[in-house]
This record gives C-alpha cells, sequence and structure tokens, in this order.
C-alpha cells in the first residue's frame, strides 16, 4: 500500500510576491484582538522618534547662545534635560519592545494553535505526499518569520516613518539649505537599498528551502535510525547531511556578505551627506549667515535620519521574508480539511473523568462494489474515476456483508489490498467507485466522529504516545482507573504492566520504544477493549505477541466478540479459523469466501496458503 508521492503543494521553492495586501490582511487578522497593545506601541515609537529631536536642538542652543553668553546656568538646564530625554527614551524603547515582542509571542501562539488544529482535520493523502520535515517547519520556522514581522516588521516600520517625517520636518524648519544637501545623497541610498532588497530576498529564499530540506532530511533519518544503524549506513548518511548542511551555511553566508556590503555603503553615504553639509555649511558660517550650533544641530540630525532609512529597508526584506513564509502557512490552512479531518472540534472527556462508557449497537457493514487506487486525484462528480484516468487499481469489486455479532477474516498475499479495507472503512481515503455502507448509510454521509466512534481499532505498526501506560489506554475515553484496569485484564496485559517499575504510572518512551513490539501489541489491544467498540477491527492484532499470550488474547477475544461486528486482517491463519466468513483477495479482488472448512474443501487458494504456514 504506496500512495503514489506528488509535488508538495507548500514548495519552498516558490519565491512569491513581495508583498500581497491579501496576505497581509489575513496576518493582521491575528493582531487584531492585541489592538490595544499595537497602538500603544506605536504612541511610544513616536515619542521615542520626537526625543530624537531633542539633543540636536539643545547642542543647538548650547554652542549659539549658553557658550557665548557664558551661561553655566543654561547648560545644566541644557544637561539636566538632556538626561530627562535619554531616560524618556530608554522607557518608550522598553515599553514598545515589550509590547511588540509580546504581541509576535501571541500571534506566534494563536497561529500555531490553528496550524496544528488544522493539521489533525486534514485526510490521510495530504500527509502521503508532505514529508514531516516540511510540515514541521511551517509551524516552527514560519511561523517564526512572522513573529519577526510583528516584533520588528510592521509597528518598528511605523516608527521608524514617523521619526524619518519627523527629522526631515525639523531639518527644513531649522534651515532647508542644508537640508537639500544633506537630502542630496538620497537617490543613491534608495539606489543602494533597491539592490539589496533584490539580492537578499534570493538569499532568504534560498536559506528557508535548505533549512525544510534539512528538517525533512533529519525527520526521516532520526525516525529510521534503526534502520541506518542497521545497514550501516552511518557514514553515507552523515556525508548526505554535510552536503545538506553545507548548503545551507553557504546561503547564510551568502546573505552575510549581501548584509556586509550594504550596511558600510549606506555608512560611506551617511558620511558623504556630513561632508556635503560641512562644505554647504562652511561659507555661510564664515559669513555669519549660519550659526555653528546649527551646523552642530544637522551634524546629529543627519546621522538620526539615515538610521531609519536603514532599518526601512532590512525591515522590507523582513516583509518579504514574511510574505513568502505566510504563503506558504495560508496554503496549509487553506488546504481543505476532507472526510478524515472532520468533526475535529468536537470535544473529548477529560482524561481524569469517570463516566461510564456508552453502550455500543450493533453495526452492519457492507462494502458494494468497492473500487480503490491510491493514484487517482481526482474523481467525477458521480465518485466514478474520470475515463481518462489508467489508475493502478488496489481494490477491484470488493463486495461482502459483516452482520452484527459476525466476524468476518480479510486474507491474501501482501499487497493484495486488506489493509485498505479497514482504511476505507476509517474514511483514511474514499473509494473511486463503489459504496462503503455502515448500517444502511453510506459513510461519506456520517459524521465522521459518528463512524469512529463505533469503531476499535488495533493496526500492526502499534503507536503510543510519550506519556503513562495508562493514559495510552485509556486516551479520550472517559474510563475510570478500574475500567482501565478490568480492560488490560480481558487481554493479559496486566502481566506485563505489572512487570514495569511503576505499573500502570510507568511513563513510555515516543512511539513505545522503551517496551518491546509485542508488549505494545497488548498495549493497544487493551486500548481497543477498554473503548467498548461496537465495531472491531483487527490489523494483524496478533502477530508480534508470543504464543502464550496470544492464546490468552484469543480467550478474551471470544467473549470480546459477541454482539459485535468484526473484521480481522490476517497473515497467520491460525487466528481466524473460528471466522464466521473468510475473504481471500488476490491483486485486490476477492477469489474465494465461506468458512474454514469450506475453503480448505475447494483446494484453491486458501488451502494452499494454509499448507504453506502449517
Amino acid at each position: 500500500m504506496t500512495a503514489v508521492a506528488s509535488p508538495s503543494l507548500h514548495d519552498e521553492d516558490a519565491l512569491g510576491k513581495a508583498y500581497d495586501s491579501r496576505l497581509m490582511r489575513r496576518l493582521l487578522a491575528y493582531a487584531r484582538p492585541y489592538r490595544g497593545w499595537i497602538v500603544g506601541a506605536v504612541i511610544l515609537l513616536c515619542i521615542e522618534g520626537a526625543l530624537q529631536l531633542v539633543g540636536p536642538f539643545l547642542t543647538q542652543r548650547v554652542i549659539d547662545h549658553a557658550l557665548p553668553a557664558h551661561d553655566a546656568g543654561m547648560i545644566r538646564t541644557a544637561a539636566i534635560l538632556y538626561a530627562l530625554a535619554l531616560i524618556a527614551e530608554f522607557l518608550s524603547t522598553y515599553g514598545q519592545t515589550w509590547l511588540t515582542a509580546r504581541l509576535g509571542q501571541q500571534v506566534m501562539h494563536d497561529l500555531r494553535v490553528q496550524l496544528f488544529t488544522h493539521l489533525q482535520r486534514l485526510p490521510i493523502p495530504f500527509f502521503d505526499r508532505n514529508p514531516a520535515g516540511r510540515l514541521i517547519t511551517r509551524v516552527t520556522s514560519d511561523v517564526e518569520t512572522l513573529n519577526e514581522l510583528f516584533t520588528a516588521g510592521v509597528v518598528s516600520g511605523i516608527g521608524d516613518l514617523f521619526t524619518l517625517l519627523a527629522i526631515a520636518v525639523a531639518m527644513l524648519i531649522t534651515d532647508w539649505r542644508l537640508a537639500l544637501a544633506a537630502f542630496a545623497v538620497i537617490p543613491f541610498v534608495v539606489w543602494v537599498s533597491y539592490q539589496f532588497r533584490a539580492r537578499v530576498r534570493v538569499s532568504y529564499r534560498d536559506i528557508r528551502t535548505r533549512l525544510a530540506r534539512i528538517n525533512a532530511f533529519l525527520q526521516e533519518r532520526i525516525t529510521g535510525m534503526r534502520v541506518v544503524q542497521l545497514f550501516g549506513r552511518e557514514q553515507s548518511e552523515a556525508k548526505r547531511f554535510d552536503e545538506l548542511n553545507r548548503s545551507h551555511l553557504d546561503a547564510h553566508l551568502k546573505s552575510i556578505t549581501i548584509y556586509a556590503l550594504y550596511f558600510p555603503a549606506i555608512e560611506i553615504l551617511t558620511s558623504v551627506a556630513l561632508a556635503s553639509l560641512i562644505i554647504a555649511g562652511a561659507s555661510r558660517v564664515s559669513a555669519t549667515t549660519l550659526t555653528v550650533g546649527t551646523v552642530a544641530a544637522f551634524l546629529q540630525l543627519v546621522r538620526r535620519f539615515f538610521q531609519p532609512l536603514q532599518d526601512l529597508s532590512d525591515k522590507y526584506n523582513t516583509l518579504q521574508t514574511a510574505m513568502a513564509s505566510s504563503e506558504r502557512i495560508f496554503a496549509l490552512l487553506d488546504t481543505p480539511a476532507g472526510a478524515s479531518g472532520a468533526g475535529i472540534e468536537t470535544m473529548t472527556p477529560s482524561v481524569g473523568t469517570t463516566q461510564t462508557v456508552r453502550p455500543h449497537t450493533p453495526v452492519e457493514v457492507t462494502f458494494d462494489d468497492v473500487w480503490f487506487a491510491y493514484d487517482v486525484p481526482h474523481t467525477a462528480a458521480d465518485g466514478a474515476a474520470k475515463p481518462s484516468d489508467t489508475p493502478e487499481w488496489v481494490l477491484k469489486g470488493v463486495s461482502f456483508t459483516v452482520r452484527p455479532g459476525e466476524t468476518l477474516a480479510v486474507v491474501g498475499h501482501t499487497g493484495a489490498g486488506k489493509t485498505t479495507i479497514v482504511n476505507l472503512l476509517m474514511r483514511f481515503y474514499d473509494p473511486q467507485r463503489g459504496r462503503i455502507l455502515v448500517n444502511g448509510t453510506d459513510v461519506r454521509e456520517m459524521p465522521i466522529e459518528e463512524l469512529r466512534s463505533l469503531i476499535g481499532y488495533v493496526q500492526q505498526d502499534i503507536f503510543l504516545f510519550a506519556g503513562d501506560v495508562r493514559s495510552n489506554i485509556r486516551l479520550s475515553n472517559p474510563l475510570s482507573d478500574a475500567q482501565v484496569e478490568d480492560a488490560a485484564r480481558q487481554v493479559g496485559a496486566d502481566r506485563v504492566i505489572t512487570r514495569l517499575p511503576e505499573g500502570y504510572h510507568q511513563r513510555l518512551g515516543e512511539r513505545g520504544a522503551s517496551i518491546s513490539v509485542g508488549e505494545r501489541q497488548l498495549l493497544s489491544f487493551a486500548r481497543a477493549v477498554a473503548a467498548d467498540p461496537a465495531l472491531l477491527l483487527l490489523d494483524e492484532a496478533t502477530s508480534a505477541v508470543d504464543s502464550e499470550i496470544e492464546a490468552e488474547i484469543q480467550h478474551a477475544l471470544r467473549v470480546l466478540l459477541a454482539g459485535r461486528t468484526t473484521i480481522a486482517i490476517a497473515h497467520r491463519l491460525s487466528t481466524i479459523v473460528d471466522a464466521d466468513t473468510i475473504l481471500v483477495l488476490h491483486h485486490g479482488e476477492v477469489v474465494e469466501r465461506g468458512t474454514h472448512a469450506q475453503l480448505l474443501a475447494t483446494r484453491g487458494l486458501y488451502d494452499r496458503l494454509w499448507r504453506l504456514q502449517i
């Protein structure tokens, strides 16, 4: 069972627009609940910008009036005012930094919660197409980029614009001739900033592309570390990682080179502006039409004027990066949830409650001429595959009915489509043709939470969460501790649990790695029993359990299956000899059906499989 890979819906290589008003509106919607913080930060930034005019103004007063008049009192007053302005500027900077940082963190929190919630709603085929490392990048790195936008981008940019405007107005009011002399280099600053933005934009894109590749590589290799070590792949994988890491380093070094050229260039242009200011003012000072204090004040104003220009260019690049990240994030959020994610917002009872699990109702399952292929991306309106599609069918016209209290076993060679039947029944996928009915209702018309509340599933590849044993058995079912322990006893899992140092409170490693495969399967079986399901799905439920435990499980099953509908997938035919009906699949088609004795009498495929195993 393998899904055909397709290009990611969220390609890291997409550069995107430098600015997209639609994306920006969506981003600002996340900041709307915190508009008070934004207003406060903007006010503080404006105060900070206005306070930057105090120093040059006091400098002019001291040089032009206090010093010639030898007025020590005026000098002390100017010093005190300047000190107070510095303190006020410090407090304004602290306040706006705290507010913008909190804004960014709160927006990140809200966005990550929404992303994770949406990821849980997405259909299983989406995860077949998209590497986990790339999705992790969405929730971590891309969201962090948006934090930079809110922390040091939008709000701070407004403050920079106000500071720029305030200084420009002050310069023009003080002396418009000197102001024009200082403004003469602005076209060159704009040109240098444009070149910088164009190059660093590509550099940022390369960095994020390579970071996503590293995340995807790490996630896959860490998950498959046993295979890496078993086949001695350590050196080759380390070499491959070194190549990815070197590529990421090169991209960063390229961006560092761009910054290393840009900032000195701005400093040179600032120096040129200062030089032109001195040249323009020297003759006027000699002619006593301009005071030395005014020139000194202008020198301070010009340096303060070019700092916001430089910052705005850098913030523009932050905006570009945020646009690319937001485009990928919103593309993920806009991915339709589909059937397998419907109803995710339904609240489940808390783990600590002691309610009684509701009694299950009888369930009848019918597969009506079901056809399914993993490589069909689209279907016609009536659910049939388009005539132009040439899929590789995994199931071909599969039909059967399982009535309440009956057990249906599905057997066949690897790749025959056995697990696909279970996946379709749980609506991880939908068939391209035919119908799947539960109590006469097409599962596509049932609320997904209602369908899955009927099902207890024990899979071959057991997944346990990093938590204690009790919570892994209970999950979201409102069970008391006594009910959890009773479920474990029914399947013989209590024998394993009592051997653990902390018993039911023993914390398991990631994916249950701290216990054996067989023990994980027992806990998974206890989990299904604890849910008291109406429909029990067993996918090789005893494949990794020793013979003694298997005997205990078979005994428990005979009690558990009474009155329940059960579909069991098995390679070990000895586990399903008592099934009411056995389906034999071959290349996605039902080639034989009947009881164990009937199938042996036909001397067909089932008989050959049985003889091979015994």
